[in-house]
Order: structure tokens, then C-alpha cells, then sequence
């Protein structure tokens, strides 16, 4: 067996003394495997999300991040359909949310499947829009100003199909 290792990463074969890093990758090796209509749907978000206006597109391992001061949503291509995470101030209830997960105070995660292109409209569209107003650098979380917010600790709670908590 030649010297060398496999990456415990991405399972390919590293020769030692050669440089390795498949953490870097790109939105085209990202999205070159997708179907037709895949890439349809793909070039629709990201005709929508640049139409939005100033933010930092970028791939990150298996997701490709769209950011102003913090990510306010991203893709994950899969084989059979486009993984969409939107990051809103609330939680929504609608047909196209597979699940909503609450990953902070103040956002909360809704992961959508895509699959064609006529799908990247209203009310997605409205959700990246308010995604990207709520992820503003001059914006206010809606806790009380005068307080610390306090980081969450712990599992993020699961919104959909959970009741509210009682007010004290």
C-alpha cells in the first residue's frame, strides 16, 4: 500500500506530502450534478436572492450561504431536490415547510424542498424578502434593549406542531 491516508471527510485517497483540502469548494461543483430542472430552480433562487440586493453568496462544505451581516438563508443541493433554509423572526405554517426549528431567540429555521422552478415563487419569494429585511446589520431583535440576551443553551426546540408557552 502506497504511504498516504484516506480523508476521513470526503473518503478520498491523500498521497502524503499532498496538499488536501475538501472543505473548499465552489456553488459549481456544488450544483454541476443537479437535473435540468434542478438548475432551473437553482438559477431562479439565485436570480432571486441577488435581485434582493448587497450580501455575500458563498459554498461552505455542502451548502451554499447567502449572508448580509449573518446567513439569512442557504441551499443544500440534494439528488432530488434543493434543501432551502430560511431563517425568519418567526415561525410559519404553510405547505412548502417541511420543518421549523427554532435556532435562537430570535430566528427560527424553516427548511423548505424545492424541486422545479415554478416553485421559487410567492410565497418563498415573500419569506426570503422578509429573510433577508429581518437579517439587516441596523436591525433590532425584539427582545427589550436594556437587557442582556442570554445565548441559548442546549437542542434547539422544535416549533412545528408545539404549543405555545404559557405567559407568567
Amino acid at each position: 500500500m502506497p504511504p498516504g491516508h484516506e480523508c476521513y471527510h470526503c473518503k478520498q485517497w491523500v498521497e502524503t506530502g499532498e496538499a488536501h483540502d475538501c472543505w473548499t469548494t465552489t456553488e459549481a461543483a456544488l450544483t454541476q450534478d443537479l437535473s435540468e430542472d434542478l438548475q432551473d430552480a437553482w438559477e431562479r433562487l439565485r436570480e432571486t436572492a441577488v435581485s434582493l440586493g448587497d450580501q455575500r453568496i458563498y459554498a461552505s462544505h455542502h451548502s451554499i450561504m447567502f449572508a448580509r451581516k449573518s446567513c439569512y438563508f442557504f441551499v443544500r443541493p440534494k439528488k432530488k431536490f434543493l434543501e432551502v433554509c430560511v431563517f425568519l423572526g418567526r415561525a410559519v405554517r404553510a405547505p412548502q415547510v417541511r420543518r421549523a426549528d427554532r435556532t435562537s431567540k430570535t430566528k427560527v429555521a424553516h427548511i423548505i424542498q424545492v424541486r422545479h422552478r415554478d416553485e421559487v415563487e410567492a410565497p418563498i419569494t415573500d419569506w426570503l424578502q422578509e429573510a433577508y429585511d429581518y437579517s439587516s446589520p441596523t436591525s433590532v431583535p425584539v427582545s427589550d434593549s436594556r437587557r442582556p440576551v442570554r445565548k441559548a443553551q442546549g437542542r434547539p426546540a422544535r416549533v412545528a406542531g408545539r404549543r405555545p408557552a404559557k405567559r407568567r
